[in-house]
């Protein structure tokens, strides 16, 4: 009788009664920040930002205030779900034909990224500020104290650091330079001790004065004056381009798969519409009963990922500027169509994007992503849940920093040709468009509206299909939040589909290639959090092949079997 009460408690009560507050995040030190905030009373909100800072820190060359971010929030008091764009933004002297040379020919993405040209007007501090005034509860000091006391005291790089980090020192400034490289001009090895005094007097000042002052005055100058002054691809950006800069609350994206409702980010990220996309075209198969051995649930999970990417490369950018069809991207009927064309036991000839609704006339020209940034969720003891994806875009950004603090590269991923065959793209670039993205924070519910699962990912592209794979694997496959980010990938956004080198999904190569799948096996850089709603408790998630953990209020660390992974070819 006594179990059956408990039980019964568990139900009626609200999911933050029976727990603990929880943070997952890509770095041990940046989970502790969180989880910091939380046992002194903060918010999910508050600790996410926290989080976000010391990720900055320690973390420098993924993700930090010189990016963006976007924020996927439930308020556990009403059930409401609000999404931050924080999304970099171009200055408004930008046109499409932004990243071409003097020649008049567009630049490869490559020599694209250096530089002044690709630094978006950075947003993610914009984001934190409106956040923090919809649902922080501390005082906005309080949450640059952990990034602070670590930037000014000093912090080991990590391995991973170490690793990502060797292959793009030629591109960092000065200024980066000095803190990460040593007198050789290689990157500092693992276990180094380096400070960050740059850094910790600007949170300092922004903590005193707020995000305005990073916006307008001397430091918004100084700002311009490096990306302007850029040795290579000087850009045009404007102290107006800074002061004018606005983080948007946008209408959360929703929708099912099976029983349960999926709620993510829409434009200017195409990360939600595409993991909804997925989803639905493989609603109609028995994944279930597949199970995550069969190579013919994989061929299916790819297949359902070339259609929904294609339709994400035409249809998908800032709304502010273009029109995304996202009513009848979702569209029942349209999807079933979609899903139509998937066969069980052959691949398919040829990957078109469709005509859904209400779909303005375009060509499809994909931009070029690189797996870059970082991924958060905090959960606080009232039952609020915050996932938010960050980023600088690639490796140290565009390698140039002001500050210490790195700036990004957003602008290329903006599609750098805007035309063919006489159609504007998309996702080309304009002057205060927001290029699209493919960063997908994710919270999802289960029929009884309770949150089952919130996740997201890091690695350009391959993000929307981390986080479908994940949600699969949960569902369908009865996974641990755990189990299932851990899992590897068949990642196809194109004809090719690419296997995780060294997991299960490599052992499916020939299995996958008697389906008609072109293979290739690769690594692929993947990094992924998470914290799931199971047995009446939280339960914190973070990817193996990362040196991220979870951790909740009381100090208790999830326990995670690290996988090595080399790092994937740019």
């Amino acid at each position: 009788m006594k179990r059956f009460f408990l039980t019964f408690l568990l139900l009626i009560l609200p999911q933050s009664l029976a727990a603990q507050g929880m943070v997952s995040a890509a770095d041990p030190r940046a989970a502790a920040a969180g989880v910091e905030i939380l046992k002194k009373g903060g918010t999910a909100t508050d600790a996410a930002i926290a989080t976000m800072l010391v990720l900055n820190v320690v973390e420098p060359q993924s993700s930090g205030i010189g990016g963006g971010s976007f924020f996927v929030s439930h308020d556990a008091k009403t059930g409401k779900v609000t999404t931050v764009d924080g999304r970099e933004a171009a200055p408004h002297a930008a046109g499409p034909e932004w990243f071409y040379g003097p020649d008049g020919k567009p630049l490869s993405h490559g020599a694209a990224v250096p530089g002044g040209r690709s630094v978006g007007v950075p947003g993610a501090l914009r984001a934190m500020a409106l956040a923090h005034a919809k649902s922080g509860k501390l005082p906005w000091a309080a949450l640059f104290e952990p990034a602070i006391r670590i930037a000014r005291d000093g912090w080991q790089l990590s391995a991973r650091f170490a690793q990502i980090a060797g292959g793009s020192t030629g591109k960092l400034d000065a200024g980066a330079a000095r803190i990460f490289l040593g007198p050789d001009g290689k990157i500092l090895p693992a276990g180094t001790t380096v400070r960050n005094p740059e850094q910790a007097a600007l949170f300092e000042r922004i903590a005193r004065l707020g995000p305005d002052t990073f916006y307008v005055g001397p430091q918004a100058e100084k700002l311009v004056a490096t990306v302007n002054g850029a040795t290579r691809n000087p850009s045009r950006m404007t102290r107006g381009d800074l002061a004018s800069y606005e983080a948007k609350e946008r209408p959360p994206l929703c929708g099912t798969y099976r029983t349960y409702r999926i709620c993510s980010m829409g434009p200017p990220s195409s990360g939600g519409i595409t993991v909804l996309m997925i989803l639905k075209q493989l609603e109609r198969f028995d994944m279930a009963k597949l199970g995550a051995a069969s190579p013919v649930a994989w061929h299916l999970f790819a297949e359902s990922s070339r259609l929904a990417y294609a339709d994400r490369d035409m249809y998908t950018g800032d709304p502010d500027y273009v029109q995304v069809p996202l009513k009848g991207l979702l569209d029942r009927t349209y999807l079933s169509r979609r899903s139509a064309l998937i066969s069980l036991n052959k691949s398919l000839d040829k990957i078109e994007a469709g005509v859904p609704p209400g779909a303005p006339k375009r060509i499809r020209v994909p931009a070029s992503e690189v797996p870059g940034t970082t991924d958060l969720v905090a959960v606080d003891r009232v039952g609020n849940v915050v996932e938010v994806t960050t980023t600088i875009e690639s490796v140290f950004g565009s390698g140039l920093s002001v500050d210490g603090t790195m700036l990004n590269n957003e602008l290329t991923d903006f599609d750098i040709v805007p035309k063919d065959d006489g159609y504007l793209v998309a996702n080309r670039v304009e002057g205060g468009k927001r290029p699209r993205s493919s960063m997908a924070p994710t919270i999802v519910y289960d029929a009884s509206g309770h949150v089952r699962l919130a996740l997201g990912a890091a690695g350009g592209p391959t993000i929307i299909a981390q986080v479908a794979k994940a949600i699969v694997a949960v569902i369908d496959w009865k996974m641990s939040a755990q189990d299932a980010i851990g899992l590897g990938l068949v990642f196809a956004p194109g004809p090719v589909a690419y296997l995780e080198k060294g997991t299960q999904a490599e052992t499916m190569e020939p299995a996958l290639r008697k389906l008609g799948e072109r293979v290739q096996v690769a690594p692929l850089g993947l990094k992924a959090n998470a914290i799931e709603w199971t047995g009446g408790k939280w339960v914190g998630a973070a990817d193996p092949r990362s040196e991220g953990v979870a951790i909740d209020e009381e100090g208790h660390v999830t326990a995670i079997r690290r996988r090595t992974e080399t790092r994937p070819p740019e």
